[in-house]
């Protein structure tokens, strides 16, 4: 009989010692997402019971929800080839307005990316020296664009300001692509630095790209925006372009900060997939850990 009291002792002594341990055998991990509606409105208040995060098809057990206050740091690329040319005063007055609307709480970075990728303005949170860059961008006669090196360049420059929220804008014409760079290349470099891709193409009706560098760059856009969570948009006028901009901004403005609970494991997950249950939204976030 005294055995069997010794053993029950010892049984509840170490239940919550083997509770705790299975608790520390997770670890809590971070990811940020857009929820947006059928009309592409960011939807707000939604709590941790209404998403669902799975790695490699496994569901994980969402710990908190909030909005997300980490502040950006956004390199916006800018097409400055002779291929922009039409959609200048477009481009000015809608980078404009976006400035105005993200700058002093972010840091921003005016890229170029005609002839070659070059900083027109640093990153900085002074809206009026970025809007002092828009006097910059302008089509360069007889030029192309690099925007695959300037997207691997940016995503560089993101990695070593271990920047919290990293995101690149990119705003191109549908000119030609001259940088010598595999659409894989792009898509690594986007996964080491965390960066979230969002892509605006203006676009000619019927246009059409067949050289091998033009369809890396269309690869790496498709597939870029998709896997980092981000938005892409085909524009047949440079007059859609404010519009779509200041979409992004709210967006960036109403974003979650889910975190969830990952077993250790000595494998990482290769996936994450992040949805929710409410119907009729559409959860944006990125598909790799």
């Amino acid at each position: 009989m005294r055995v069997l009291i010794r053993l029950l002792v010892l049984v509840a002594c170490a239940t919550p010692f083997f509770t705790q341990s299975l608790h520390g055998q997770a670890d809590e991990r971070t990811i940020y997402a857009t929820v947006v509606d059928k009309s592409d409105a960011p939807v707000s208040g939604l709590s941790a019971s209404e998403f669902i995060v799975r790695e490699d098809n496994v569901t994980r057990e969402v710990l908190r929800v909030s909005p997300a206050t980490e502040p950006l740091q956004i390199a916006v690329l800018i097409d400055n080839s002779e291929a922009i040319e039409p959609y200048v005063l477009d481009m000015r007055n809608a980078l404009r307005a976006f400035f105005t609307q993200m700058a002093g709480k972010h840091e921003i970075a005016l890229i170029g990316f005609g002839e070659r990728p070059t900083v027109l303005v640093d990153y900085t949170r002074d809206t009026a020296r970025l809007e002092k860059g828009l006097g910059l961008i302008f089509g360069r006669p007889g030029s192309g664009t690099y925007l695959l090196e300037a997207i691997i360049e940016a995503g560089t420059a993101l990695g070593r300001r271990k920047a919290a929220r990293p995101h690149i804008v990119v705003v191109t014409a549908h000119g030609p692509e001259f940088s010598e760079r595999h659409h894989d290349n792009v898509l690594e470099q986007l996964r080491e630095s965390g960066a979230v891709l969002h892509s605006f193409v203006l676009t000619k009706p019927g246009g059409r790209r067949t050289d091998r560098s033009d369809q890396e760059l269309d690869m790496s856009l498709a597939e870029g925006t998709k896997m980092t969570g981000g938005r892409r948009d085909d524009l047949l006028t440079g007059m859609a372009l404010p519009d779509r901009l200041q979409a992004l901004s709210h967006e960036l403005a109403n974003q979650y900060q889910i975190t969830y609970a990952r077993s250790r494991t000595l494998l990482p997950p290769k996936t994450i997939e992040v949805s929710a249950k409410r119907p009729g939204v559409t959860v944006r976030a990125r598909r790799w850990p």
